[in-house]
Protein backbone atom coordinates (compact mmCIF):
# COMPACT_ATOMS: atom_id res chain seq x y z
CA UNK A 1 0.00 0.00 0.00
CA UNK A 2 1.52 3.41 -0.63
CA UNK A 3 2.44 5.34 1.91
CA UNK A 4 1.28 8.99 0.03
CA UNK A 5 -2.13 7.30 -0.53
CA UNK A 6 -2.52 6.60 3.40
CA UNK A 7 -1.64 10.02 4.29
CA UNK A 8 -3.87 12.02 2.13
CA UNK A 9 -6.57 9.99 3.21
CA UNK A 10 -5.67 10.69 7.39
CA UNK A 11 -5.20 14.09 6.28
CA UNK A 12 -8.50 14.50 4.64
CA UNK A 13 -9.68 12.76 7.92
CA UNK A 14 -8.41 15.13 10.44
CA UNK A 15 -9.38 17.87 8.29
CA UNK A 16 -13.63 16.49 8.32
CA UNK A 17 -13.24 15.66 12.04
CA UNK A 18 -12.11 19.69 12.81
CA UNK A 19 -14.77 20.92 10.55
CA UNK A 20 -17.65 18.38 12.71
CA UNK A 21 -15.77 19.77 15.89
CA UNK A 22 -16.52 23.40 14.75
CA UNK A 23 -20.13 23.06 13.57
CA UNK A 24 -21.12 21.11 16.72
CA UNK A 25 -19.99 23.77 18.51
CA UNK A 26 -21.91 26.55 16.91
CA UNK A 27 -24.71 24.99 16.08
CA UNK A 28 -25.76 23.82 19.68
CA UNK A 29 -24.47 27.45 20.95
CA UNK A 30 -26.56 29.18 18.56
CA UNK A 31 -29.66 27.07 18.63
CA UNK A 32 -30.68 28.06 22.46
CA UNK A 33 -29.48 28.95 25.83
CA UNK A 34 -28.95 25.88 28.18
CA UNK A 35 -29.50 27.93 31.45
CA UNK A 36 -33.29 28.53 30.22
CA UNK A 37 -33.78 24.54 30.19
CA UNK A 38 -31.38 23.80 33.05
CA UNK A 39 -32.93 26.11 35.65
CA UNK A 40 -35.92 26.45 37.27
CA UNK A 41 -38.11 29.86 35.66
CA UNK A 42 -37.72 31.70 39.16
CA UNK A 43 -33.99 31.57 39.46
CA UNK A 44 -32.28 34.28 40.44
CA UNK A 45 -29.60 36.55 38.71
CA UNK A 46 -26.96 35.74 41.07
CA UNK A 47 -28.04 32.03 40.29
CA UNK A 48 -27.58 32.15 37.02
CA UNK A 49 -24.60 34.29 37.02
CA UNK A 50 -23.29 31.58 39.09
CA UNK A 51 -24.25 28.62 36.90
CA UNK A 52 -23.17 30.75 34.11
CA UNK A 53 -19.45 31.11 34.81
CA UNK A 54 -19.13 27.31 36.23
CA UNK A 55 -19.77 26.13 32.75
CA UNK A 56 -17.83 29.23 31.15
CA UNK A 57 -20.98 30.27 29.22
CA UNK A 58 -20.49 33.49 30.61
CA UNK A 59 -17.20 33.80 28.40
CA UNK A 60 -17.06 35.23 24.90
CA UNK A 61 -18.24 32.44 21.89
CA UNK A 62 -14.69 32.65 20.51
CA UNK A 63 -12.88 31.69 24.16
CA UNK A 64 -15.51 28.99 24.28
CA UNK A 65 -14.60 27.69 21.07
CA UNK A 66 -10.71 28.11 21.73
CA UNK A 67 -11.01 26.35 25.04
CA UNK A 68 -13.54 23.68 24.16
CA UNK A 69 -11.26 22.81 20.91
CA UNK A 70 -8.43 21.96 23.18
CA UNK A 71 -10.11 20.30 25.44
CA UNK A 72 -11.84 17.72 23.04
CA UNK A 73 -7.97 17.98 21.59
CA UNK A 74 -7.41 16.37 24.91
CA UNK A 75 -9.94 14.31 25.28
CA UNK A 76 -11.88 16.27 27.45
CA UNK A 77 -15.74 16.93 26.55
CA UNK A 78 -16.22 19.48 29.43
CA UNK A 79 -18.53 18.04 32.40
CA UNK A 80 -22.49 16.69 32.53
CA UNK A 81 -24.99 19.49 33.29
CA UNK A 82 -27.63 17.01 34.52
CA UNK A 83 -25.53 14.77 36.96
CA UNK A 84 -22.35 16.50 37.16
CA UNK A 85 -20.09 13.50 35.91
CA UNK A 86 -17.31 13.87 32.60
CA UNK A 87 -19.39 13.79 29.68
CA UNK A 88 -16.91 11.33 28.22
CA UNK A 89 -17.79 9.14 31.05
CA UNK A 90 -21.38 9.04 30.57
CA UNK A 91 -20.63 8.45 27.23
CA UNK A 92 -18.36 5.53 27.20
CA UNK A 93 -20.59 3.54 29.78
CA UNK A 94 -23.45 3.29 27.33
CA UNK A 95 -21.29 1.82 24.40
CA UNK A 96 -20.79 -1.48 24.95
CA UNK A 97 -24.84 -1.99 25.38
CA UNK A 98 -24.94 -0.01 21.31
CA UNK A 99 -21.79 -2.18 20.09
CA UNK A 100 -23.27 -5.02 21.43
CA UNK A 101 -27.17 -4.45 19.29
CA UNK A 102 -25.25 -2.94 16.27
CA UNK A 103 -23.00 -5.49 16.19
CA UNK A 104 -25.55 -8.47 15.99
CA UNK A 105 -27.55 -6.47 13.44
CA UNK A 106 -24.50 -6.03 11.55
CA UNK A 107 -24.24 -9.57 11.30
CA UNK A 108 -27.71 -10.26 10.87
CA UNK A 109 -27.77 -7.71 8.31
CA UNK A 110 -24.41 -9.13 6.18
CA UNK A 111 -25.25 -12.95 6.37
CA UNK A 112 -28.89 -12.05 5.09
CA UNK A 113 -28.19 -9.67 2.74
CA UNK A 114 -25.23 -10.84 1.07
CA UNK A 115 -26.50 -14.37 -0.10
CA UNK A 116 -29.28 -12.97 -0.92
CA UNK A 117 -28.11 -10.24 -3.44
CA UNK A 118 -25.60 -13.11 -4.64
CA UNK A 119 -29.07 -15.78 -5.13
CA UNK A 120 -31.11 -13.25 -6.88
CA UNK A 121 -28.28 -12.22 -8.99
CA UNK A 122 -27.55 -16.23 -9.62
CA UNK A 123 -31.23 -16.47 -10.69
CA UNK A 124 -32.00 -13.05 -12.71
CA UNK A 125 -35.35 -12.33 -13.69
CA UNK A 126 -36.51 -15.76 -12.35
CA UNK A 127 -39.58 -15.60 -9.62
CA UNK A 128 -36.44 -16.24 -6.93
CA UNK A 129 -35.22 -13.11 -7.47
CA UNK A 130 -38.44 -11.14 -7.80
CA UNK A 131 -38.92 -12.31 -4.31
CA UNK A 132 -35.85 -12.02 -3.05
CA UNK A 133 -36.01 -8.66 -4.42
CA UNK A 134 -39.22 -8.06 -2.95
CA UNK A 135 -38.13 -8.94 0.40
CA UNK A 136 -34.99 -6.66 0.11
CA UNK A 137 -37.12 -3.83 -0.93
CA UNK A 138 -39.50 -4.35 2.10
CA UNK A 139 -36.80 -4.11 4.34
CA UNK A 140 -34.84 -0.83 3.24
CA UNK A 141 -38.15 0.57 2.65
CA UNK A 142 -40.00 -0.41 6.24
CA UNK A 143 -39.14 2.46 8.68
CA UNK A 144 -37.07 1.80 12.14
CA UNK A 145 -39.93 2.92 14.20
CA UNK A 146 -43.01 1.11 12.40
CA UNK A 147 -40.84 -2.13 12.37
CA UNK A 148 -40.03 -1.64 15.83
CA UNK A 149 -43.56 -1.19 16.96
CA UNK A 150 -44.81 -3.44 14.62
CA UNK A 151 -42.63 -6.89 16.21
CA UNK A 152 -43.89 -5.75 19.62
CA UNK A 153 -47.66 -5.53 18.82
CA UNK A 154 -47.25 -9.10 17.04
CA UNK A 155 -44.78 -10.73 19.08
CA UNK A 156 -45.56 -9.35 22.86
CA UNK A 157 -48.54 -8.08 23.04
CA UNK A 158 -50.35 -10.90 20.47
CA UNK A 159 -48.16 -14.22 20.78
CA UNK A 160 -45.99 -12.64 24.22
CA UNK A 161 -43.19 -14.72 22.93
CA UNK A 162 -40.43 -11.63 23.60
CA UNK A 163 -39.96 -9.02 25.85
CA UNK A 164 -40.40 -5.46 24.15
CA UNK A 165 -37.56 -3.34 26.41
CA UNK A 166 -34.76 -4.09 28.49
CA UNK A 167 -31.30 -6.01 27.68
CA UNK A 168 -31.15 -8.45 30.88
CA UNK A 169 -31.44 -11.42 27.95
CA UNK A 170 -30.83 -12.96 24.83
CA UNK A 171 -33.94 -12.50 24.04
CA UNK A 172 -34.42 -9.26 24.59
CA UNK A 173 -32.20 -8.59 21.85
CA UNK A 174 -34.19 -10.48 18.84
CA UNK A 175 -37.02 -7.52 18.56
CA UNK A 176 -34.03 -4.64 18.31
CA UNK A 177 -31.58 -6.87 16.30
CA UNK A 178 -34.18 -7.76 13.36
CA UNK A 179 -35.22 -3.75 13.47
CA UNK A 180 -32.38 -2.35 13.20
CA UNK A 181 -30.89 -5.20 10.71
CA UNK A 182 -33.45 -5.17 8.39
CA UNK A 183 -32.73 -2.07 6.80
CA UNK A 184 -29.08 -2.99 5.95
CA UNK A 185 -30.19 -6.33 5.04
CA UNK A 186 -32.11 -4.59 2.38
CA UNK A 187 -29.52 -2.13 1.23
CA UNK A 188 -26.56 -4.87 1.06
CA UNK A 189 -28.82 -7.44 -0.93
CA UNK A 190 -30.01 -4.81 -3.64
CA UNK A 191 -25.59 -3.47 -3.74
CA UNK A 192 -24.75 -7.58 -4.29
CA UNK A 193 -27.44 -7.69 -6.95
CA UNK A 194 -25.83 -4.67 -8.60
CA UNK A 195 -22.55 -5.78 -8.50
CA UNK A 196 -22.74 -9.10 -9.00
CA UNK A 197 -24.81 -8.54 -12.48
CA UNK A 198 -22.70 -6.16 -13.90
CA UNK A 199 -19.35 -8.83 -13.08
CA UNK A 200 -21.62 -11.97 -14.46
CA UNK A 201 -21.66 -9.33 -17.86
CA UNK A 202 -17.96 -8.82 -18.38
CA UNK A 203 -16.54 -10.76 -21.55
CA UNK A 204 -13.88 -12.74 -18.86
CA UNK A 205 -16.83 -14.32 -16.97
CA UNK A 206 -17.47 -15.49 -20.36
CA UNK A 207 -14.52 -16.55 -21.46
CA UNK A 208 -14.02 -18.50 -17.63
CA UNK A 209 -17.52 -20.38 -18.93
CA UNK A 210 -16.41 -20.90 -22.02
CA UNK A 211 -13.07 -22.63 -21.00
CA UNK A 212 -14.62 -24.91 -18.52
CA UNK A 213 -13.87 -23.33 -15.27
CA UNK A 214 -16.19 -24.94 -12.94
CA UNK A 215 -19.09 -22.20 -12.14
CA UNK A 216 -18.79 -22.27 -7.73
CA UNK A 217 -14.92 -21.48 -8.57
CA UNK A 218 -16.10 -18.79 -11.65
CA UNK A 219 -18.80 -17.41 -8.82
CA UNK A 220 -16.02 -17.20 -5.65
CA UNK A 221 -12.80 -16.53 -7.43
CA UNK A 222 -13.77 -13.89 -9.69
CA UNK A 223 -17.16 -12.92 -9.70
CA UNK A 224 -17.24 -12.18 -5.61
CA UNK A 225 -13.47 -10.21 -5.54
CA UNK A 226 -14.66 -8.16 -8.63
CA UNK A 227 -17.95 -7.40 -7.29
CA UNK A 228 -16.57 -6.12 -3.66
CA UNK A 229 -15.77 -2.33 -4.05
CA UNK A 230 -19.54 -1.43 -3.87
CA UNK A 231 -20.44 -4.22 -1.53
CA UNK A 232 -17.58 -3.20 1.05
CA UNK A 233 -19.08 0.74 0.46
CA UNK A 234 -22.27 -0.82 1.88
CA UNK A 235 -20.88 -2.22 4.70
CA UNK A 236 -18.45 1.09 5.51
CA UNK A 237 -21.65 2.76 6.08
CA UNK A 238 -23.26 0.14 8.15
CA UNK A 239 -19.98 0.20 10.12
CA UNK A 240 -20.00 3.66 10.46
CA UNK A 241 -23.58 4.04 11.53
CA UNK A 242 -23.76 1.49 14.06
CA UNK A 243 -24.25 4.27 16.82
CA UNK A 244 -26.00 6.81 14.95
CA UNK A 245 -28.34 3.95 13.45
CA UNK A 246 -29.85 2.71 16.95
CA UNK A 247 -30.80 5.95 17.66
CA UNK A 248 -34.53 5.15 16.70
CA UNK A 249 -34.70 1.29 18.09
CA UNK A 250 -32.94 1.75 20.94
CA UNK A 251 -35.60 4.63 21.93
CA UNK A 252 -38.30 1.73 21.12
CA UNK A 253 -37.06 -0.96 23.02
CA UNK A 254 -35.90 1.24 26.05
CA UNK A 255 -32.71 -0.29 24.92
CA UNK A 256 -30.13 1.05 27.35
CA UNK A 257 -27.06 2.60 24.52
CA UNK A 258 -25.94 5.85 23.64
CA UNK A 259 -28.76 6.26 20.93
CA UNK A 260 -31.24 6.36 24.04
CA UNK A 261 -29.02 8.40 25.71
CA UNK A 262 -28.67 11.09 22.46
CA UNK A 263 -32.51 11.74 22.83
CA UNK A 264 -32.41 12.02 26.92
CA UNK A 265 -29.44 14.51 26.18
CA UNK A 266 -30.77 16.72 23.46
CA UNK A 267 -34.44 16.98 25.70
CA UNK A 268 -32.49 18.26 28.80
CA UNK A 269 -29.94 20.06 26.60
CA UNK A 270 -26.94 18.64 27.98
CA UNK A 271 -24.10 20.58 25.84
CA UNK A 272 -21.09 18.36 27.39
CA UNK A 273 -23.31 14.83 26.76
CA UNK A 274 -24.30 15.85 23.22
CA UNK A 275 -21.31 17.10 22.01
CA UNK A 276 -19.57 14.03 22.85
CA UNK A 277 -22.32 11.86 21.33
CA UNK A 278 -22.08 13.58 18.11
CA UNK A 279 -18.16 13.42 18.11
CA UNK A 280 -18.06 10.12 18.71
CA UNK A 281 -20.57 9.12 15.55
CA UNK A 282 -18.53 11.56 13.44
CA UNK A 283 -15.50 9.78 14.83
CA UNK A 284 -17.19 6.77 13.31
CA UNK A 285 -17.78 7.51 10.36
CA UNK A 286 -14.86 9.46 9.15
CA UNK A 287 -13.05 5.78 10.28
CA UNK A 288 -15.45 3.79 8.71
CA UNK A 289 -14.76 5.91 5.50
CA UNK A 290 -11.05 6.36 5.82
CA UNK A 291 -10.92 2.28 6.13
CA UNK A 292 -12.96 2.25 3.09
CA UNK A 293 -10.67 4.26 1.11
CA UNK A 294 -7.91 2.38 2.35
CA UNK A 295 -9.42 -0.81 1.36
CA UNK A 296 -10.39 0.07 -2.07
CA UNK A 297 -7.17 0.88 -2.61
CA UNK A 298 -5.95 -2.45 -1.48
CA UNK A 299 -8.81 -3.94 -3.30
CA UNK A 300 -8.10 -2.39 -6.73
CA UNK A 301 -4.73 -0.88 -7.15
CA UNK A 302 -5.78 1.07 -9.78
CA UNK A 303 -7.93 3.54 -7.21
CA UNK A 304 -5.04 4.73 -5.65
CA UNK A 305 -3.23 5.18 -8.68
CA UNK A 306 -6.31 7.30 -10.33
CA UNK A 307 -5.83 9.03 -6.98
CA UNK A 308 -2.41 10.34 -7.04
CA UNK A 309 -2.69 11.14 -10.35
CA UNK A 310 -5.36 13.33 -9.35
CA UNK A 311 -3.27 14.96 -6.68
CA UNK A 312 -0.66 15.36 -8.79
Amino acid sequence: MNTRYVAIKVLRAIITLWMVVTFIFIVLRVSGDPIDTLLPDDADAETIAYYMHEWGLDRPLHEQYGLYFMSVFKGDFGVSFIDDRKALEVVVERIPATLQLGFAAFVFGVCVGIPLGIVAALNRNSAIDRAMMTTAVLGYAIPNFFLGILLILVFTLWLQWLPSSGSSTLWHMVMPVVTLGTGGMGSLARFTRSAMLEVLNQSYMRTSRAKGVPRLKRIFRHALPNAAIPVVTCLGFKIGGLISGSLITESIFAWPGVGRLLVTSVGNRDLAVVQALIMLVALTMVIANLLIDITYGWIDPRIRVSSQKQED
